[in-house]
């Protein structure tokens, strides 16, 4: 099986794997002119992967399938979603797809699973409906999508201001990084993000920035970080999450989550990705989160959890021939 970077002629067939987001930083800088909330995030992809299968058809058909029976596979659904959106701009309503999905990334996890799905699509469809997008038409389109869309197309490590689609990549020397995360997550618990937004505006709005400005100060802050680049186990990132308290507060498995993590005696540091409910531990590297992660296997499944361990991942969506 080979990348596939920029295929040089159209395919019949592929698979693009998707890969889940945590956030190393998330900070809630306050109202923008439209209602939504500035952002000033640092997204970092991990190798927890969603997998696509993408055949190309001729009846003008976008059909999709998945190996879990709970998510939804109609119009809803942001792989069909991203489909219709490029048939639809560019004319091209006579191409069909039949898509497979295998789900990896729990559901409603704020990991930006949907949203890696979505970009998978518009980076696969691209190739297999030889489209001959460039990457900046292709973030354009998932701007559209979802606020998340647009890092999960490159993915790596990136700055992301506005309301996540300002993106900002860092450039640093990603062979010399061997971070890993262990995730837990309690399976039969979901976050709304519109309602910890809302919930953050209610409890904070006194405390939020007020101009442009005081943004741009905090953006200028938050580029400077020591740990930001490169990224080390020596001065890991402190993972702030102005999401978290508030999800927290009205979550207990969450606040079980952040306290069964804090006992972790390898981590560096903990807390919440998105808007929750999933929590995950900073490691040195891979094998020192598996360690923890098998002394402390019984615990989280006596406690309902879900657990992965995942190194960083410095890459985004990827084709395969």
């Amino acid at each position: 099986m080979s990348i596939v970077e920029n295929p040089a002629s159209p395919v019949e067939y592929l698979r693009v794997s998707a890969p889940a987001k945590i956030n190393l930083h998330l900070e809630v800088l306050g109202l923008r002119p439209d209602g939504f909330h500035e952002l000033a995030m640092v997204m970092q992809s991990i190798d927890l992967a969603d997998l696509l299968e993408m055949r190309k058809t001729q009846d003008g058909v976008i059909s999709l399938c998945c190996d879990d029976s709970t998510l939804s596979t109609d119009k809803d659904n942001l792989i069909i979603r991203a489909a219709d959106l490029l048939r639809s701009r560019l004319g091209v309503k006579d191409l069909g797809v039949a898509i497979r999905l295998e789900k990896k990334i729990p559901i409603g996890a704020g990991l930006a699973g949907g949203s890696s799905d979505g970009a998978a699509t518009l980076i696969g469809l691209n190739s297999l409906w030889n489209l001959k997008l460039t990457s900046i038409q292709l973030e354009k389109f998932a701007a559209e999508l979802g606020s998340d869309m647009p890092f999960c197309l490159a993915g790596g490590t990136q700055l992301c201001f506005g309301r996540g689609e300002r993106l900002e990549p860092i450039n640093s020397d990603t062979s010399k990084v061997s971070m890993a995360i262990l995730l837990v997550k309690d399976p039969s618990i979901s976050v709304s993000t519109p309602w910890a937004y809302a919930r953050c505006r209610e409890l904070n709005a006194s405390r939020y920035l007020k101009c442009e400005n005081d943004f741009e100060h905090r953006r200028n802050e938050l580029r400077k970080e020591s740990w930001l680049n490169p990224l080390r186990a020596s001065d890991p990132p402190s993972l702030r999450n102005d999401l978290q308290s508030v999800v927290a507060s009205a979550t207990p498995s969450v606040r079980n989550a952040l306290k069964l993590l804090a006992d972790l005696p390898g981590a560096l540091s903990f807390g919440m990705s998105g808007s929750g409910p999933s929590c995950f531990a900073l490691y040195s590297d891979y094998e020192n989160a598996l360690l923890d992660l098998e002394s402390s296997r019984n615990i989280f499944e006596n406690e309902g959890f879900q657990t992965w361990c995942c190194p960083l991942r410095f890459k985004g969506v990827m084709l395969y021939s």
